[in-house]
């Protein structure tokens, strides 16, 4: 891998992480005015779309992309992506961008933490020391003790064990399937259970909206598109902290849009996290490498 491409897939996972957050900005906003339900199926009839787009132009088609010898695995990974989403988004209504995302942040140290029961990885007592330091910040951040704990807090944390979960079945896929082929089952799987749990939630926008809505829909193809680049460039350790940054976006989105207060023990707690998680995957990159 050259130091050119490196350096272009970190410009790229900088700029997926910056449109990821002006994505989370505009669910944050349409799910305070409608259901979150009704919001995230439109966003994935969208990205359904672009799905079976991307599929259709490769060799082999939409055949290919769809063949598998694990679909039951593949269903499960779209569901859980889907749900996570809803819970996300769900918590950026409850808590805002910066509370939501300082927590979520501590979902690569789910993935260290499950890789041994799931997958059957050994994890080392240096990466269960670092999940340790980085749950102490998850701690910090929902403040637990001060004031009466809110359960609203648990949100976050619900869906990064989500998102986890799915990361870990999307590596147990890729053992037999493609990258295209999980890509593929992701859209459409989320975007038939979302259209099955969405549509009784439907209630007309104003024209306003519907802009912000297809500004959402625009950016999330955009950003799985400059994704799948990242990775197609650059080695996926080398790009993988820079993904943090999302949470340093997503913040600057709830401080200047939406007037979010910046709390010591958030910054604190989040520093935490995002520390102990590079560590892991400086680990797990070690280890990788290793003969």
């Amino acid at each position: 891998m050259s130091e050119s491409n490196t350096r272009l897939g970190i410009l790229l996972m900088i700029a997926t992480t910056f449109v990821f957050a002006l994505q989370d900005g505009l669910s944050r906003h349409l799910a305070g005015e409608y259901n979150v339900m009704m919001v995230v199926m439109i966003r994935y009839w969208f990205f359904a779309a672009f799905v079976i787009a991307i599929a259709s132009r490769k060799a082999g088609g939409i055949r290919k992309a769809a063949a598998t010898t694990q679909l039951p695995v593949q269903i499960l990974r779209g569901l859980l992506l889907a749900g996570e989403i809803c819970v996300m988004v769900l918590a950026f209504v409850l808590l805002g961008l910066i509370e939501s995302h300082a927590v979520f942040t501590s979902y690569p140290l789910l993935v260290a933490a499950l890789s041994g029961p799931i997958l059957g990885e050994k994890v080392g007592w240096r990466r269960w020391s670092a999940i340790g330091v980085g749950f102490i910040g998850v701690l910090i951040i929902l403040n637990p003790g001060t004031t009466v704990f809110a359960v609203t807090a648990l949100v976050p944390l619900a869906s990064a064990m989500m998102f986890a979960l799915y990361g870990l079945l999307t590596r147990y896929a890729s053992r037999r399937d493609s990258a295209a082929t999980s890509f593929f089952w992701t859209g459409v799987t989320g975007a038939v259970a979302m259209t099955l749990a969405g549509i009784w939630f439907w209630e007309p926008m104003t024209a306003s909206d519907y802009g912000f809505m297809a500004i959402l829909c625009v950016t999330g193809a955009l950003g799985h598109w400059l994704l799948i680049r990242c990775y197609e460039v650059a080695e996926a350790s080398a790009v993988q902290p820079f993904a943090y940054l999302q949470l340093v976006f997503a913040s600057a989105i709830g401080l200047l849009v939406f007037n979010e207060a910046l709390k010591s023990n958030v910054v604190l707690g989040a520093a935490l996290v995002v520390a102990a998680g590079i560590f892991t995957l400086w680990r797990e990159q070690r280890r990788a490498s290793a003969p």
